[in-house]
């Protein structure tokens, strides 16, 4: 009888044992098959801007976006000029903060017009790499203020709601391949008063575009970039840019040829654009994410 007792505790013991060992191992396939699902996309694009327009790359919670951005005068202005270099330089600070994993609030300055942009991302959906979310979707939305000097002017100088005007723009990216990626932004900006003496070319105070952007990886650490911004709703020249993304020491380096010197979203729609390949301009990005340690 005692045989038996110890026998039918050995035998309980080794059960519950096993059951417990299936049930860790199933608990933790479980686990793994969901963190596999659940894991987004890395690197749609390489950095939250892609040549001119912004991206659905988010940023980390408490972490900030540094970019300074850069465009030069047509390059078809020959050696003399350098290539546009002596031109000057259209150039734009910008600062990105996360509040939170997917909303972020971003100031920025450029020098055409002495341009002002507060901006806000809120990044809605995510592609996975199980594909149970096949493309990201995120919304901007800015307010903007021109500064520029109008004394001269005098009596007709534009006050603050003259010079205020607003962007908004919808990014739709998938990640198609480890290479290939491409981003949809329809595109929206409105001017409160367009006047003269602006530096853009379009004089309605509603401008409509279709943004394109693609970037194909060539190495780990760059890219091929492509952009393109079609008008719909006016006749001014369509933006296009070509140009290669390189990381390198914890920056995103980016180099391009663009059809318009404007940096800022109101701009790139109501500014002018050159003739591709006539009145290409150089540009180039230099994007740093600084961790702030926040919590």
């Amino acid at each position: 009888m005692n045989t038996i007792t110890k026998y039918d505790r050995l035998l309980t013991a080794v059960g519950t044992l096993l059951l417990f060992l299936i049930h860790g191992v199933s608990f933790a396939q479980l686990e793994r098959k969901l963190a596999t699902e659940d894991r987004k996309t890395d690197l749609v694009f390489h950095a939250p801007r892609h040549i001119n327009l912004l991206t659905v790359e988010a940023l980390d919670k408490s972490t900030l976006h540094f970019a300074i951005m850069h465009t030069f005068g047509p390059v078809n202005g020959g050696f003399r000029n350098l290539y546009g270099l002596d031109n000057g330089a259209n150039i734009q600070f910008s600062f990105e903060y996360a509040l939170k994993d997917k909303f972020s609030l971003g100031v920025s300055r450029s020098g055409r017009d002495k341009f002002y942009n507060l901006y806000g991302r809120y990044h809605l959906l995510e592609q996975t790499e199980s594909e149970t979310m096949p493309f990201s979707l995120s919304l901007m939305a800015a307010a903007g203020v021109n500064t520029s000097d109008y004394a001269y002017l005098q009596e007709n100088a534009p006050d603050f709601a003259q010079r205020s005007s607003f962007a908004a723009q919808v990014m739709l990216a998938r990640k198609i391949t480890k290479k290939l990626s491409f981003q949809l932004s329809p595109l929206l900006a409105y001017f409160n008063s367009p006047l003269p003496a602006y530096s853009i070319e379009g004089d309605q105070q509603l401008y409509l575009a279709l943004g394109f952007s693609g970037n194909y990886k060539v190495t780990a650490m760059s890219s091929l970039t492509l952009q393109w911004i079609p008008n719909l709703n006016n006749g001014l020249r369509n933006n296009v840019g070509v140009g290669i993304d390189v990381e390198a020491g914890g920056h995103v380096f980016q180099m391009y040829f663009v059809t318009s010197p404007a940096l800022n979203e109101q701009y790139l729609l109501a500014g002018g654009n050159g003739v591709p390949g006539e009145e290409f301009r150089l540009g180039f990005n230099v994007n740093r994410i600084f961790a702030t340690g926040g919590n």
